[in-house]
């Protein structure tokens, strides 16, 4: 089994914009990078399965080896199913996100980055009521 290096380089190439463009924060280059994660993946499968060979229909004077496998056929179609399905998906979160927010990137939360700063607010302990003791009893002798 021979593997084309060009088909192996474009591969990778199409994984790390993929990569590149799934972490930016715009929601159109994450389906940009969602697409191109899915045709690199249908490059793989396609990669993976070996030299051609004739239609994997059965006729008694052909030798079995011969024959093309249909599996990675079906993982392909498989996969453009799939990768089309979240697209579509995603172009409605995108639309969504615009319609509501003109905007398509989102920014920090304010109580994210107290999170990761290690702060944490204090502002929603002081709007909790006081729970009392009655109304709540623990016990069932205090029920009574």
């Amino acid at each position: 089994m021979t593997v084309s290096l060009v088909l192996v380089v474009i591969m990778s190439a199409m994984y790390a914009c993929a990569v590149y463009l799934l972490l930016e924060r715009s929601l159109t280059r994450v389906l940009l990078g969602f697409l191109l994660a899915g045709n690199a993946t249908n490059l793989l499968i396609l990669i993976m399965v070996g030299e051609a060979g004739i239609a994997p229909i059965y006729d008694e004077s052909v030798d079995p080896s011969e024959y093309t496998d249909p599996l990675p056929q079906a993982l392909i179609l498989t996969a453009i199913v799939i990768t089309f399905a979240v697209s579509a998906f995603l172009l409605a979160l995108i639309y969504r996100s615009w319609r509501l927010a003109n905007a398509d990137d989102f920014s920090d939360d304010a109580d994210d980055l107290a999170l990761r700063e290690g702060t944490v607010l204090i502002e929603a302990e002081e709007t909790l009521p006081e729970a009392s003791t009655t109304d709540f009893p623990l016990d069932r002798e205090d029920s009574r």
